[in-house]
């Protein structure tokens, strides 16, 4: 514990205000669900201070005097980003309690020095599928269709529930390093038992995630029952139901669709990521099923035509851009400039193995970079204030958590990273801004908070072994390797 200091002056903090609360991929995804998946034995108990252990009420912490605080809010500082220069944050019972200049220490609050350091709102990684941390750079010379045959299809029914908890551990925890602390998992249709193992792997790593869960239609009563038990109770938890859209599965769809819409949770899909997903029709299917709308994320979305640009705008469709994974599987490059003169809400994805690690500073500079290369023009659509606003709040804004999380307005809970800018790879100072985007790394990320609770200090994870962490994940993919 850092001690307590006094305060050296009167506050002048920021006042709250109120806030707004061949085969295509699809077919290729649902057929994983018909094949029984090995059982194994429970995973190994967490560490304490992660996850469900770290109970009770959350420390009072006040961050002092950063060189710029980054609060994604206008209202609160300069400019899109709401930039505050040596300013301090506050959090206090897991929320953001207040915003600025010397402020006083409460009794008994931690009061950690972080001056000449860069504070910001934690990333939201609005697309991932953990699990496949067990096939890291795997079918490399592979397009997406190739990659799904040689590496994902043959991998997920080897895990069982001991091993899958190990692989989405390591890939929770690299997400969390990374600066990550939202995260929308696409879970592919496994038993309920795989699933325990799986949430629980989410909950200990101490991140706040949207479990979006995938099944077969043979199974479509484990969606509401894993909601139930498994979810609700975890206050970091939240669920939508994953889908596989396309005219010749369509009646599957409307009963996946009726289940989303009875649980009050959005519906998540995998939308024209490569070119040859035309033939499924995927657009008429989901409007056919009645899903487009605000509670709509389509992942991808890469081959839209004017007129379906035209729709996701007009229905308030949400879309989640994951450049890097796009760009390996030669996927193609989205139409972000024309959805964003639509206003259309667009966040940031590492999608799961073929991002092949947790870098939300990579994935920034490759949507700004694609989009450059592409129009020949450095200031196209995303900016770089736009792209850190994407991996914030506007990914935020994209599942209807901005009123919780994506900005460092009071009220909200306390999601934050602290990041130092004196290594060798981002000093010396000239665009901070500009910096994080483009010299930014994970390494940079010093402190990690997630509601109001520490989970990296010093640039190490607390109270997190990382070694066995990686040894048990080695285990694991030599059970998948031995599996055959």
């Amino acid at each position: 514990m850092i001690p307590t200091t006094p305060p050296t002056a009167a506050p002048t903090a920021v006042t709250p205000r109120s806030t707004i609360p061949a085969p295509s991929r699809r077919t290729l995804l649902a057929g994983i669900g018909s094949v029984p998946l090995a059982m194994g034995a429970t995973a190994a108990a967490p560490r304490p201070g992660t996850g469900t252990a770290a109970a009770g009420r959350a420390p009072t912490t006040l961050l002092r005097g950063a060189e710029l605080v980054l609060t994604m809010d206008p209202a609160l500082g300069e400019g899109d980003l709401g930039l505050l220069e040596r300013a301090d944050v506050l959090m206090r019972d897991g929320k953001i309690a207040a915003v600025g200049r010397r402020l006083s220490a409460p009794p008994g609050a931690r009061v950690v020095d972080v001056a000449g350091m860069l504070v910001l709102p934690g990333f939201v990684d609005l697309h991932n599928h953990l699990w496949q941390s067990s096939i890291r750079g795997g079918c490399a010379t592979q397009d997406l269709y190739g990659w799904l045959g040689g590496c994902n299809r043959v991998t997920l029914p080897k895990i069982g529930p001991k091993d899958m908890y190990r692989f989405v551990r390591l890939a929770a925890l690299d997400a969390l390093q990374a600066g990550v602390t939202t995260l929308v998992d696409w879970v592919h249709p496994i038993p309920f038992a795989t699933s325990e193992q799986y949430i629980r792997a989410l909950d200990h790593s101490g991140l706040r995630f949207v479990y979006a869960m995938a099944q077969g239609i043979e199974d479509l009563d484990l969606i509401p029952r894993v909601k139930k038990e498994l979810l609700d109770p975890l206050p970091l938890a939240s669920a939508q139901v994953s889908v596989h859209a396309g005219m010749p599965a369509v009646n599957q769809l409307r009963r996946f669709h009726e289940v989303a819409r009875d649980l009050g949770v959005m519906l998540n899909s995998h939308v024209l990521e490569h070119r040859d997903d035309r033939a499924q029709d995927p657009i008429r299917s989901l409007r056919t099923v009645g899903a487009f709308g605000p509670d709509l994320l389509m992942n991808h979305a890469i081959h839209l035509t004017d007129e379906e640009l035209d729709l996701v705008a007009g229905h308030d469709v949400r879309v989640a851009h994951c450049p890097l994974s796009n760009m390996r599987l030669a996927s193609g490059i989205i139409r972000l400039p024309e959805l964003h003169r639509r206003g259309v809400k667009a966040g940031l994805g590492h999608d799961g193995g073929t991002n092949d690690t947790s870098d939300m500073f990579n994935v920034m500079k490759a949507a700004v970079g694609l989009q450059r290369a592409l129009h020949q023009d450095a200031e196209v659509h995303p900016t770089i204030p736009a792209v850190l606003r994407m991996a914030t709040l506007g990914g935020a804004e994209c599942v209807h958590l901005a009123d919780q999380v994506g900005s460092l307005t009071p009220g909200k809970r306390a999601d934050v990273v602290v990041l130092d800018p004196g290594t060798l790879n981002f000093a010396p100072r000239f665009d901070w801004v500009s910096q994080i985007v483009l010299n930014g790394q994970p390494p940079n990320v010093s402190r990690v908070y997630v509601d109001g609770r520490v989970r990296k200090a010093r640039g190490e994870l607390v109270d997190v072994d990382t070694a066995e962490v990686v040894r048990e994940a080695e285990l694991a993919a030599a059970h998948v390797r031995e599996a055959g």
